[in-house]
């Protein structure tokens, strides 16, 4: 009971300490876009936020509650995983078409809200079917209705959003236009921090989203007389489906016997299995009321403060023109498309490495990491906390460099990015090969002991999630603020739907990495097929560079 008190209070203890550090960043992000920024960026922001609050914590223990209350596989609940991420992304393709055809993108908006609420509230009700170690499959497709759900609002509210501040970096250079050419390149020049202030808005609600769980989850666990152990869960499944190994059974009793609070005797095995699945899943059903809540508050805050956000231009009739004029407006827009395109497929090969952390990196956190005292789910918060404390200093950066005349270009950053992010999966490969982990099907067979004596120390996660965090904002709000820079006035929401569907197809490919993780007979194998996919990737995009910073210009 001490020991589970401890890892509670350990966990609050670390809460308390990121947020002590964020809440600065956070004064700081608020009072430099009051200054140098459109009015409305914070108002959308902070609609994105809470909006992200309940996705992060959805990102955090999704893979790892499918398993956990379902018994289903690794590889299953990654596929189900990557196809739900899949669908969030690829339907902001038809909600950025809804907006444009009916030229009202807040009202799209505050439905998509809507509609993710319902989904979320549907998840939040434990519901197990009488026996939660044999959860019939009406509850899995209950589970996955919730979840498309959760995908269509979000297809309606996220590009529809990103479309919102574009428009409103447009009016604001536009005016600054009026001004003179030297206020107008200023403008210009602030368009690239906006959407990095806009970016770390959304993850100041990933960072206290991944504790929810856990918490909610350790709570319920010690109200029923239980510790928290990542182990169990598979283990118990196992029991209760008849497929654990005799090592598996020793570890099952084991683990069990030092999961109870008071120290009692298990006695029943199959009667402790059913009563911890129950206790352990209902916690984290209790979690997505949270993000039921956030939706709701974003709903409220965009409400609120709509009026001063604008709509994207309508599509308005021009004047006659002549053929000439007609062919090169044609040959403009053919050439913004290529290039968008072009670019879209490099960042399906980035979001397919960095979306592992809900996946590979997960499992890797639970089976390859000391991650009994902090929740595994937990470590995902040091992805946006790295995104809060590292954002200004890259904006200072790219600052300082601009005003020597020294700009790097948005597709020179992208290509930067993907060189980063393959830092992240060429640590990985030495830290795999220095352990010498195999696979993580063959190290799930060894004893606890052994496993415990393999495992890593989770600065690996904090080193990996480090590279990928300066590789996410190297490539992902400057994307944003690429697609609304070279996207034609009249498709401003369906050029943010494509960037989210480049999106979409990294994400439903994502379960390869747990598949590639548990089934490749030598860990380091795995994360060698992200690092080569970023090399690639920054190969060409650096061969596409000085067309692609003709086309923007």
């Amino acid at each position: 009971m001490l020991q589970d008190l401890w890892n509670n209070n350990r966990m609050v203890a670390m809460l308390i300490a990121i947020l002590v550090v964020v809440v600065p960043f956070l004064i700081y992000y608020v009072i430099e876009a009051k200054k140098k920024h459109p009015k409305g960026l914070i108002s959308a922001a902070l609609s994105n936020m809470g909006e992200r609050f309940g996705y992060y914590i959805m990102n955090a223990v999704l893979l790892l509650f499918l398993c956990s209350k379902f018994g289903i596989s690794d590889d299953l609940a990654g596929w189900i995983y990557a196809v739900f991420y899949f669908l969030i992304y690829v339907l902001s393709l038809p909600g950025g078409m809804v907006a444009d055809k009916l030229q009202n993108f807040k009202g799209t908006i505050m439905m998509g809200l809507v509609v993710m609420a319902a989904g979320y509230i549907i998840l939040s009700v434990p519901v197990f079917g009488g026996n939660p170690g044999a959860v019939p499959t009406w509850v899995l497709v209950l589970t996955c209705v919730a979840l498309v759900l959760i995908a269509t609002g979000n297809g309606l509210f996220k590009g529809n959003l990103q479309a919102i501040v574009g428009q409103m970096y447009d009016n604001y250079e536009a005016e600054a236009a009026k001004k003179g050419p030297e206020e107008l390149a200023i403008a210009k020049s602030r368009r690239d921090s906006g959407f990095q202030i806009f970016y770390v808005f959304i993850n100041i609600g990933g960072v206290i989203a991944p504790f929810v769980a856990p918490l909610l989850r350790s709570a319920m666990l010690k109200l029923d007389g239980f510790i928290y152990n990542a182990d169990l869960p598979r283990l118990c499944h196992g029991f209760l489906q008849g497929t654990n190994t005799a090592e598996d059974m020793q570890n099952l009793n084991a683990l069990a016997q030092s999961s109870i609070i008071d120290g009692s005797q298990v006695g029943d095995l199959a009667a402790f299995c059913t009563s911890y699945l129950e206790s352990f899943n209902t916690g984290v059903h209790y979690s997505f009321i949270a993000s039921a809540l956030a939706m709701i508050a974003s709903f409220l805050i965009f409400v609120a403060t709509r009026k001063v956000l604008p709509n994207p231009i309508k599509k308005v009739k021009a004047a006659a023109a002549s053929k000439d004029e007609v062919a090169a407006d044609a040959k403009e827009i053919k050439q913004r498309m290529f290039a968008l395109f072009a670019v879209l497929g490099v960042a399906i090969f980035f979001w397919f490495s960095f979306h592992q952390n809900g996946q590979s990196l997960s499992v890797f956190a639970r089976d390859f990491c000391e991650t009994d005292s902090i929740a595994p789910e937990i470590w995902q918060c040091i992805n946006p906390f790295f995104v809060i404390v590292l954002t200004p200093i890259i904006m200072i950066v790219f600052g300082a460099l601009a005003k020597k005349g020294k700009e790097i270009s948005t597709p020179w950053k992208i290509a930067l990015g993907m060189f980063v992010a393959a830092c992240a999966y060429l640590f990985l490969i030495g830290i795999s090969v220095a352990n010498g982990y195999p696979s993580g099907e063959e190290f799930k067979g060894l004893a606890e002991t052994a496993k415990v004596a393999m495992k890593a120390g989770p600065w690996v996660l904090i080193v990996t999630y480090f590279f990928l965090t300066v590789a996410e904002l190297f490539i992902s709000p400057l994307g944003l603020s690429f697609v609304s820079k070279i996207a034609p006035q009249h498709l401003q929401g369906i050029c943010q739907g494509l960037w989210l569907c480049a999106t979409a197809i990294g994400n439903l490919f994502i379960a390869l990495g747990v598949t590639m993780l548990n089934s490749f007979p030598h860990q380091w194998q795995c994360w060698a097929v992200f690092a080569g996919f970023c090399l690639i990737s920054m190969g060409v995009m650096l061969a596409m560079l000085k067309w692609l910073e003709r086309v923007t210009k």
